[in-house]
């Protein structure tokens, strides 16, 4: 089959020099993805859609410094990307049970305890918190958290995927590949919300308006009605359609000065400026912050701008840095991570986070559609990463492979 693999030397490029001139990724012809266990299944990718993670990794972006990063234990190469699928069935194997061929689904990618056939299962897999299993590293497969970063679970870049029968959710007919996408990045931040939910009619930050960001966007309004939101958005299609999910303030960001004043003065704190540097908001404006870009220059006005014992909740992922976080203490600030998803509660009811996202979505409470800018073939996946490296220019928020037969190009 044909993949992007990582890992390997670069694809050969005749034009100018671009952002992904020196990344170790080339579409290849590679083997057909195998039965791994019993219980697992072949899928044939439609529409995949391209993480911030992928994009950072293909793109060399992840910021310099993180050579040590703890996280590059769960991760085995060469890989094929992508996690953000939908996909139609192939092949069933005899012991995979609720799948049948020409079922269309999307991916749940957490490489577990039960894709993994590793009995009995961790304590995190018992509480549905898969994303913190015990065993990425361990089992017949090869280290990896998720589908598309180990070497034996090859991703959606591909014209193959397999997939454990646990891993797959049947998409309901009346929901469209194009909403269907959106289940992987929704979960990830109704994860951060709902276990770091705001205060009933209390003030929140969302900074950032990638696809995470607008994704909690559309969770307050649909579930914290009450909630005031404001964003801070890097491009202007970003700001637009944070305005559209109903955000109630958009910032630009940068300068970093202008952003905490103009939360401050919405949320109603008060200011106060140190020798040198960025004044910190004592009392504070706002009662929790998402922070899906996850930088220490987005660490910095987080936390002077929360009230005091807000909560600061880490969902981006970026390399790590210096920041100057007095304010972390001083105002008894909860600095929380936010990892992915798993069994999450919603009103009341506790399921898997894409169970409740395909609900929400039938139910019309959820409607990301707009999210989807951009899709390019798997033939053109230099174009679809160079519209997110570029996307003040390309206006980008989310960019899809699309494998349908009919598939459109941006």
């Amino acid at each position: 089959m044909r993949a992007l693999v990582f890992g390997v030397p670069p694809e050969p490029f005749g034009g100018p020099e671009d952002a992904l001139t020196h990344s170790p990724v080339a579409l290849q012809d590679v083997p057909d993805p195998r039965l791994i266990h019993d219980d697992w299944v072949i899928t044939r990718p439609r529409l995949t859609g391209i993480c911030g993670s992928d994009s950072k990794q293909i793109l060399l972006d992840f910021g310099e410094g993180d050579g040590d990063n703890a996280m590059a234990a769960f991760c085995s190469f060469p890989q094929v990307m992508g996690h953000e699928v939908v996909a139609d069935v192939v092949t069933v194997g005899p012991q995979a049970r609720g799948l049948e061929p020409g079922q269309r689904v999307v991916l749940n990618p957490w490489l577990s305890c039960g894709p993994r056939g590793i009995e009995p299962r961790c304590p995190a897999c018992e509480a549905g918190d898969y994303s913190l299993c015990w065993n990425f590293c361990d089992g017949d497969i090869k280290p990896g958290i998720h589908t598309g970063v180990s070497a034996d679970v090859t991703g959606g870049y591909a014209e193959l995927m397999p997939a454990h029968d646990s891993m797959l959710f049947a998409v309901p007919e009346s929901l469209p590949d194009e909403l269907a996408v959106f289940a992987d990045p929704f979960s990830v931040s109704l994860h951060a919300v709902t276990r770091h939910p705001p205060p009933r009619s209390g003030r929140a930050l969302v900074y950032g308006a990638g696809s995470l960001g607008l994704c909690a966007v559309s969770i307050l309004r649909a579930l914290y009605p009450q909630v005031a939101v404001a964003v801070v958005a890097r491009f202007e299609a970003q700001a637009a359609l944070a305005r559209q999910l109903g955000a109630d303030l958009v910032v630009a960001h940068e300068p970093r000065l202008a952003v905490i004043e103009e939360l401050v003065g919405w949320g109603g704190g008060r200011l106060r400026q140190p020798l040198q540097g960025l004044p910190m908001a004592y009392p504070g404006a706002l009662d929790v912050v998402y922070d899906t870009v996850g930088k220490p220059e987005t660490f910095e006005v987080g936390v002077r701008v929360l009230k005091a014992r807000g909560t600061l909740v880490k969902a981006g992922v970026h390399a790590p840095g210096r920041w100057e976080w007095s304010p972390l203490y001083f105002k008894e600030i909860n600095w929380v991570g936010s990892n992915a998803f798993g069994v999450e509660e919603v009103d009341g009811l506790r399921k898997h986070a894409i169970a409740h996202y395909l609900d929400m979505a039938v139910d019309g409470r959820i409607d990301l559609r707009p999210m989807l800018t951009h899709t390019f073939r798997l033939e053109q996946w230099r174009e679809a990463f160079l519209a997110i490296a570029n996307q003040g220019d390309s206006g980008a928020i989310k960019v899809a492979i699309d494998q349908r037969q009919a598939g459109r190009v941006a």
